[in-house]
């Protein structure tokens, strides 16, 4: 089966590269006088806001999945703001949404780090609860805002670059030169899963070589054009790629295969998205794809709006947690070909709701597989 015969591989929406916010001097949360009351609010005035950056991207259609799963569940009506990669588009539409007068309910997927302030700002203003999944500043934590800006929520980005690092390490036998494609430069994400990688390699692959990074922003057609250029630059010396995230392995991987080179180069990322899974499943470029972390966007959508519904509902008083129930890191998985059966309940039919059943019964913080295994601050670089 060709790579180029897969439904959507590279039909992704390219991601614009994200400028600095237009709306400078909004970055700084408002003082408690200026913002609206945040008491227990009624069910039936309140609305779910899923924000996603596109609506293209599998992680990101997962997103919706699970912000739909949950409205279903708690029969509240749901809004789906779709960023198109962008952080104006992102704030304007939030901002559209909260004039609306409705209390608002929010996760968001922000494009860059640098938007949360803005976003957070705007919730607490008309009174929402938000909470903020991937990228935030370090320097700006929920405690420090309010009650209504619930929770920042993770899952461990030098986890995730290390479990890819060794993968692919392992797969070389310790020796050879690999590429790397990070995601958005302005993005906590992409920044800790790429130092997770590269302190994997230098601790316990002193022999394996990074000869190039390039930020290709989430998008498959940007790794692919950048795979190309590596190729066309390097060659036969690429023995392993590693992208920041599945959407972007997809790019590189039709590039090498395009390139004939798949299956003499070792692939490893982050997300174990459904294309992912069916090309490990049949050992696709002679078993090219050597490593993934899994977790899934429905999963990340459903728990950070369920925490942010317990604030808003008064069920939970955000301001008397312990700060790892405000700044969560959850738990990621190592996957690899060996591994991959054990993953696959989570692509079911009714994966998304039954997720959604179990996190009503045990909350935002205790829900196989996506348990809560640290946080209370930014995430600790390693210093090797």
């Amino acid at each position: 089966m060709s790579l180029k015969n897969k439904r959507g591989v590279l039909r992704l929406a390219a991601f614009a590269a994200v400028a600095a916010l237009a709306l400078a001097g909004c970055t700084s949360t408002a003082s408690g006088a200026d913002k609206a009351s945040s008491g227990p609010i009624a069910k039936e005035d309140l609305v779910l806001v899923a924000s996603v950056i596109n609506t293209t991207n599998p992680y990101f259609i997962a997103n919706i999945e699970g912000a739909k799963a949950l409205s279903k569940k708690l029969d509240i009506p749901l809004e789906i703001i779709d960023s198109q990669g962008s952080s104006q588009t992102e704030i304007s539409k939030i901002q559209a949404i909260l004039a609306q007068g409705k209390k608002v309910v929010m996760f968001v997927n922000t494009v860059a780090s640098s938007d949360a302030p803005t976003i957070v700002d705007a919730v607490e203003r008309a009174g929402g609860f938000v909470s903020i999944w991937w990228n935030k500043p370090d320097d700006f934590e929920p405690w420090d805002s309010g009650d209504n800006f619930v929770a920042f929520q993770k899952h461990a980005g030098v986890d995730s670059g290390r479990c890819n690092a060794k993968a692919i390490g392992d797969s070389l036998g310790g020796k050879g030169n690999v590429i790397m494609f990070p995601g958005v430069e302005d993005s906590t994400t992409s920044a800790t899963r790429v130092a997770g990688f590269e302190a994997e390699m230098r601790e316990n692959y002193p022999d394996i070589k990074i000869l190039e990074k390039q930020a290709s922003n989430w998008d498959p057609q940007l790794a692919n054009q950048n795979s190309k250029d590596l190729i066309a630059k390097y060659g036969d010396q690429i023995n392993g790629v590693w992208s920041a995230d599945d959407g972007m392995q997809l790019g590189a991987i039709q590039a090498f295969e395009d390139a004939g080179l798949l299956d003499k180069v070792k692939f490893a990322s982050d997300g174990l998205y459904p294309d992912t899974v069916e090309m490990m499943k049949n050992g696709y470029g002679n078993n090219a794809i050597v490593g993934e972390t899994f977790h899934r966007g429905y999963m990340a959508s459903a728990i950070g709006l369920y925490t942010a519904y317990l604030a808003a509902t008064g069920e939970i008083v955000p301001s008397e947690l312990p700060k790892e129930k405000r700044t969560s890191f959850f738990d990621i998985k190592c996957v690899t070909p060996d591994t991959l059966d054990d993953y696959l309940q989570y692509d079911g039919p009714d994966a998304a709701a039954n997720f959604v059943d179990e996190l009503i019964k045990t909350g935002p913080w205790d829900t196989e597989p996506a348990t809560l295994v640290g946080g209370g601050g930014p995430e600790v670089l390693p210093t090797s």
